[in-house]
């Protein structure tokens, strides 16, 4: 059995969490990090020291990192499929993985903390406008991607939509007006229907 550490309410362990069901994993979760604490214990450390969540065991394997996480397991259960085997496609889908932890989760970041995570008296416009303006650019080049892809990846669902999809839960979720992206949007909502989705993309910020 699958045992994935780490509280659903982190983006990072979301992503493992859908990419289990998108494999139809028998899996067992343990809340971890945040207010539930477990990560700076001398059992989790010696598993994961950089004491963070997700941590997955997997028989003998033992990974943190969300998405080496997700490539394992696509890896592992999905070769050909969710995880691409000819090289041009699987790195098209490890470029896009490596850009939503580089380059769009820093920019969006201090927005989602500050609405969501923030007291509404604590919140600073400033830092909102600022995150807002860096991912606004980021969400154009998304959307001019998916002009000529139906996924990240390509033509199909791959491990590559799955930090995607997570990483636009969180912005679209933030009580904020957005403009239309016709086909980031159509993307999004195509993604939201998936069956394997559901438990994940279907919870509310927390």
């Amino acid at each position: 059995m699958l045992h994935i550490w780490g509280r659903i309410s982190s983006i990072n362990v979301r992503k493992v969490v859908w990419t289990a069901q998108e494999l139809g994993l028998t899996l067992q979760r343990t809340d971890a990090g945040g207010q539930f604490g477990i990560v700076k214990e001398a059992d989790y450390l010696r598993k994961n020291p950089n004491a963070l969540v997700p941590m997955i065991e997997d028989g003998e394997a033992v990974l943190w990192e969300s998405n080496v996480i997700v490539r394992y397991l696509c890896a592992r259960h999905s070769p050909g499929n969710l995880y691409p085997l000819a090289l041009p496609e699987r790195f098209a889908a490890e470029q896009w993985m490596d850009w939503q932890q580089t380059t769009f989760n820093p920019a969006g970041r201090s927005a989602f903390i500050q609405w969501i995570r923030t007291p509404a008296e604590q919140r600073q416009a400033a830092v909102i406008a600022q995150s807002n303006a860096a991912t606004e650019p980021l969400l154009d080049l998304l959307d001019a991607h998916l002009a000529h892809h139906a996924f990240m990846g390509g033509e199909q669902f791959t491990m590559a939509d799955i930090p995607l999809a997570c990483e636009m839960h969180r912005w679209f979720g933030l009580p904020q007006p957005r403009p239309a992206r016709p086909h980031l949007d159509r993307w999004y909502q195509t993604i939201l229907v998936r069956p394997a989705a559901r438990g994940v993309l279907d919870l509310p910020l927390s």
